[in-house]
């Protein structure tokens, strides 16, 4: 079940592990969506971004305030700000919504290509997010005390990344899976799997990210734990999906952006907010 929001809550928490087994390459492949999932509209996930370069979707993102998104590192390696814009308000990837521009671009000074220790990137837009709803990101506030992961009984991952038998490629789809203990992931990508990192799937497949689906948000209804980042080829029986862990990356975000997330941190998408 999608559950539309009118209060956007993100804490945060996901996991990264080997690159040396992992068949998607850091550079997504622009090609399809979700793998498993449904099609979905943008008003039940009105955080989700699709970022662009150069115009054309490369990857996804989550707004953490009126002016920041959240994505992975490895989304923004080689691109300057310039080159990059953000699409926010819309169902389909490359049309509708409304497009920012960039104004800067800031990678986790710990993110390790190689390892995906780390992988987070924020941009910072020009001006300010708003929606056709009339809706505005108008405050933020402590969003409760930040849940055990073990306690989180199912996830759900939005993007327009590869889904494998899409007929489409431009509707936003999201597919609802579990988190994985980090013993029984470790065990999958050898030992791999850092703080910085928490996975999420099936033991028998069929339900993850995939290419293009990279920074986008992992939450369960409208709390973020993870950034899509990585994982051995997609939706493979034995391999969960990889997703960076933002509790680890918290100080760092509150520094770079002013954001103060306290122990979760809710970008306010409701008149009701102060």
């Amino acid at each position: 079940m999608f559950k539309s929001a009118a209060v956007l809550c993100l804490l945060v928490a996901a996991c990264s592990a080997a690159p040396s087994t992992r068949v998607r390459t850091p550079r997504p492949l622009l090609d399809g969506r979700i793998v498993g999932g449904e099609p979905v509209d943008i008003s039940q996930f009105p955080w989700q971004v699709s970022l662009q370069e150069f115009g054309s979707h490369s990857c996804g993102g989550s707004i953490i305030s009126s002016t920041w998104v959240l994505t992975a590192g490895h989304c923004i390696v080689g691109y300057s700000a310039d080159m990059l814009s953000v699409r926010t308000g819309s169902s389909i990837r490359n049309s509708g919504g409304t497009v920012y521009d960039v104004s800067s671009v800031i990678e986790h000074e710990l993110h390790d290509s190689s390892t995906r220790e780390y992988d987070f990137a924020l941009l910072e837009i020009s001006g300010s997010f708003s929606f056709d709803n009339n809706v505005q990101i108008r405050s933020k506030q402590v969003c409760g005390e930040p849940r055990q992961l073990g306690a989180v009984p199912a996830v759900t991952i939005t993007g327009w990344g590869n889904c494998r038998s899409c007929s489409s490629a431009t509707q936003l789809q999201a597919v609802t899976t579990h988190i994985v203990e980090r013993s029984v992931c470790n065990e999958a990508y050898g030992g791999s799997i850092t703080d910085s990192m928490i996975c999420a799937g099936e033991e028998e497949g069929g339900k993850d990210s995939c290419q293009g689906d990279s920074g986008g948000p992992l939450v369960e209804g409208s709390t973020q734990y993870g950034v899509v980042s990585w994982g051995r080829i997609c939706a493979e029986a034995g391999y969960p999906g990889v997703y960076s862990n933002v509790p680890a990356a918290r100080s760092w975000i509150t520094e770079k952006t002013g954001v103060w997330l306290g122990d979760s941190f809710e970008p306010c998408l409701s008149e009701d907010c102060t």
